[in-house]
Formats: C-alpha cells, sequence, structure tokens
C-alpha cells in the first residue's frame, strides 16, 4: 500500500469533504474552500455526480438487469456506495472497486460489507492500466455475461482527450453485448468563466489535474453504445426521481448511461 500523503490535496479527499464527509485532512479541506471561493457551485456539482451515480446504478440493477459491476475511481466510501444500490435491488450482485488513493484502501473494509448472496472487491489499481483492471477483476466478475462499468467524476483526472476515450474502449472492448457504462463528468457549459476560474487554481495547487470537458466531448465516450433515455444531459435532469422540491436545475456535470449493442 502507498503511503497517503498529508502535504498534497487529493481529489478523493476533497469530494469527500464537499459531500460532508470526514475522511479529508487540512490540505484537502483548504484546496476546497478556495475553489469554493471562486465557484460556490462546486457543492452541488458534487452531490448531482454522486445522485446520478446511485440513480444509475439502480436504473441499471432494477431495469436493466445488471448484476456485475466494475466501479472505476470508487472515491471513499459515502451513503448509497455502489454495492449497496445495486444489492438493495439484486442482492446476489457483484461489485469490483477500483482505486488508486491510499486512503481509499485504508476505508476499503467499508465497501466489502457484501450481502451473502453477493460479493464485493476492491483493486488497489491505476486507471491508466486498464488491462491490469480487467485481468483483476476478472477474478470476481463473469466477464461472459454484462456487466455494468461506472466512472463516475474520474475521466477528467486524463487530461488528453484521446488517451481518455481510448481508456474507455479499452475498458469496454471485453464487456459482452448488453453490458452498460455509466459515465459523468465536469463541464462548464452552465457556469462558465467560474468553475473554469476555479479549476485553473484548484490545477495549479498540487492536486491532480482535471480536465472540464464539453457535452460533446463526455458524448465520444458513448461512441458505439445505444444511450439510455434521456441520453447525455446535466446529471439532475437525468431521470429526476422527484418532482416535490420543484424542477431539477442543471449543474456542470453532465452524465449518460449508454448499452453496449
Amino acid at each position: 500500500m502507498g503511503r497517503i500523503d498529508k502535504s498534497v490535496p487529493h481529489s478523493a479527499r476533497i469530494w469527500n469533504y464537499w459531500l460532508g464527509g470526514k475522511d479529508n485532512y487540512p490540505v484537502d479541506r483548504a484546496a476546497g474552500d478556495q475553489y469554493r471561493e471562486t465557484f460556490p457551485g462546486v457543492v452541488d456539482v458534487a452531490r448531482a455526480s454522486r445522485l446520478f451515480l446511485t440513480r444509475s446504478v439502480r436504473y441499471l440493477a432494477a431495469e436493466a438487469g445488471i448484476r456485475q459491476f466494475l466501479d472505476v475511481g470508487t472515491g471513499l466510501p459515502t451513503v448509497d456506495n455502489t454495492h449497496e444500490v445495486a444489492q438493495r435491488v439484486a442482492p446476489d450482485a457483484r461489485v469490483v472497486y477500483v482505486d488508486n488513493d491510499p486512503l481509499v484502501l485504508v476505508h476499503a473494509r467499508a465497501l466489502l460489507t457484501s450481502t451473502p448472496e453477493g460479493h464485493t472487491d476492491y483493486i488497489e489499481a491505476d486507471l491508466h492500466d486498464p488491462g491490469h483492471i480487467l485481468d483483476v477483476a476478472a477474478k470476481t466478475l463473469d466477464f461472459t455475461r454484462p456487466v455494468g462499468l461506472i466512472l463516475s467524476g474520474i475521466m477528467g483526472h486524463v487530461p488528453d482527450g484521446d488517451e481518455a476515450r481510448s481508456i474507455v474502449r479499452a475498458l469496454l472492448d471485453p464487456l459482452p453485448s448488453g453490458s452498460h457504462l455509466s459515465l459523468n463528468d465536469g463541464t462548464s457549459v452552465v457556469a462558465g468563466e467560474a468553475v473554469e476560474d476555479a479549476q485553473k487554481d484548484y490545477n495549479e495547487g498540487g492536486s491532480v489535474p482535471y480536465q472540464l470537458r464539453s457535452p460533446e466531448e463526455i458524448g465520444h465516450f458513448f461512441d458505439g453504445l445505444e444511450l439510455v433515455e434521456p441520453g447525455l444531459v446535466s446529471c439532475p435532469l437525468w431521470r429526476p426521481e422527484s418532482a416535490a422540491l420543484g424542477a431539477a436545475a442543471p449543474v456542470d456535470a453532465f452524465g449518460a448511461v449508454g448499452r453496449k449493442p
């Protein structure tokens, strides 16, 4: 296990802070506060991304019949982790989590509380090595059966667009027909300069850089897939569950779910 560096902010811990968690350090809180000063809406973005993950996993388990999930870029455990959402629908669901933050590994036991019928596993691996991820995941998942691939707020950490699309294709290629991709990432089409300036400061502050993309660029991650309705939209607009709090408002996180033909 790698050493936890408390002197450099880390995206998983900053997101944990924005989501109200306690698994973060002063350097993460300082970076998160600086970002929020420039773009206060970042907390809404973080929450929208997380809720999109929850709704998409529930859809995959309940409506698409997916019983296997590969969640790459897991982040720190929070409420409604992928296995909890999936196994409430299908207790026999199997979930493999992947991350490369040593602190996530420390807390991985919270990700391994499977139902007796199902199974969860955790892989410490790098997004840039999809072959290794698939090799290890194959010990838990059956790649002859459909898999739900989860890439939640993670592809922005691969700044080069061609490389990012290549990684997604490499993760999808071995998966059989009927597999699905749930992916969301950050944009700047809603808040414009405020989020762009905040992201620029963040990227220059020692954290792992994150590349904001246009919705069109995010859409290319789904090339060759059949988009599930309503297609690629701002995360709060993807199958919102309740109108009791009023109409969902768009934020700078766009996502979709696509099915592999």
